[in-house]
C-alpha cells in the first residue's frame, strides 16, 4: 500500500480514511478481504481498484435518488502527483459525514443468514414470511432488515425495525428504509438487464452538516452484496456468485471457528475470487 502524506484517521476492514480538512477526506480501498467480520491474511490483488470502479459506477447511476459523499474533486486536487497517480483508481475524495449508526440491509431473495433464520423461525429479522419458501427464492416483497454497526473485529447483529427506530429515531429510520429500498430496486432492475441478480446488499448512510441523509462508503459491490449470475439461478440451492461467497464457502468447509486469526486462503481460491469480481465489473459497466 502506498504511504500518503495525509494523516490517517481510520482503518476499517477494507478501507483506510485520510484527513484532507475538516469537511473532506480521502477514502482508499485496500486489497484486504474480510469474511465473517475477520480480515483474512492474504489480500486479493487489484480488488481495491475493482471495488472503487464498481462503487463509482453506482454512485453516478443512483445520484438522482439521493445525494452521495462525492465532493466533485479528484485525487489530483488533494495529493502530490506521485501519490495521486499511485491511488487514483482506488481512492475518492469524500465529504466527512456523521455516520448513521445502523447498517441498511436490503433483501430481494431468501439467502444467507436470512435463509437460516427463516428455517428456524419462519421470519427474517422479525418479519413473518409465507410458509414453504425455498432457499434463494425471490421474496414476495423487498425486505429492509437493518443490523447494528460493529466496530472492527466485532460482529454486526440483525435487529428489528423497532430496534432500528430506537437507535436512530423513527423519522430517520423511515427515511433510511425508504431510500435503501429505492436504491436496491433501481439497481436490481438494471443489473438484471446485465445478467446479474442482486440477491441482497448493504448500504451505509451519513448526515451532512445540514442533516441531509447522504449515501456513503461503498455501493453495490461484491463486498457489500450477493450477486448471482442469472443464467445459473434456480431456487432450492445457493447459486454460484460473483462475490466473496466463494471465499466464505471455502472458509466454511475448512473447519475454521470464525474467530481470528483466519486461515490462509489457497492461491486458487484468491484467483477465482478476483476473476469473479472482474466479471461483475465488466458485466455492469460494459457499454
Amino acid at each position: 500500500m502506498t504511504t500518503l502524506s495525509l494523516k490517517k484517521i481510520y482503518s476499517g476492514k477494507v478501507r483506510d480514511l485520510y484527513e484532507i480538512d475538516d469537511k473532506t477526506m480521502l477514502i482508499v480501498a485496500s486489497d484486504r478481504l474480510s469474511a465473517f467480520d475477520v480480515i483474512l491474511p492474504e489480500p486479493i490483488p487489484g480488488k481495491g481498484e475493482i471495488l472503487t470502479q464498481i462503487s463509482n459506477f453506482w454512485f453516478g447511476r443512483l445520484a438522482h435518488i439521493m445525494p452521495n459523499h462525492f465532493t466533485g474533486q479528484s485525487v489530483y486536487d488533494v495529493l502530490p502527483e506521485a501519490e495521486a497517480r499511485a491511488v487514483e483508481k482506488r481512492a475518492v475524495v469524500a465529504k466527512r459525514l456523521t455516520p448513521v449508526k445502523i447498517e441498511a440491509i436490503v433483501r430481494g431473495y431468501l439467502a444467507g443468514s436470512g435463509w437460516k433464520e427463516y428455517q428456524k423461525t419462519g421470519a427474517v429479522c422479525g418479519i413473518r414470511l409465507p410458509e414453504n419458501l425455498r432457499e434463494a427464492e425471490k421474496l414476495p416483497e423487498i425486505l429492509f432488515t437493518p443490523s447494528t454497526k460493529a466496530e472492527v473485529g466485532g460482529h454486526d447483529e440483525n435487529i428489528s425495525f423497532a430496534e432500528c427506530e430506537s437507535i436512530i429515531g423513527a423519522e430517520l429510520a423511515a427515511q433510511v428504509r425508504d431510500k435503501a429500498v429505492a436504491l436496491y430496486s433501481e439497481a436490481a432492475a438494471y443489473a438484471e438487464t446485465r445478467g446479474i441478480i442482486i440477491c441482497d446488499t448493504k448500504f451505509e448512510f451519513g448526515l451532512d452538516e445540514n442533516g441531509t441523509l447522504t449515501l456513503m462508503d461503498e455501493v453495490l459491490t461484491p463486498d457489500s452484496s450477493r450477486f448471482w449470475p442469472q443464467s445459473q439461478y434456480q431456487t432450492g440451492i445457493s447459486p454460484p456468485s460473483f462475490d466473496k461467497q466463494f471465499v466464505r464457502d471455502w472458509l466454511e468447509s475448512s473447519g475454521w471457528n470464525k474467530q481470528p486469526p483466519a486461515p490462509a486462503v489457497p492461491a486458487d481460491v484468491i484467483a477465482k475470487t478476483l476473476a469473479k469480481y472482474r466479471e461483475a465489473l465488466d458485466l455492469l459497466t460494459a457499454a
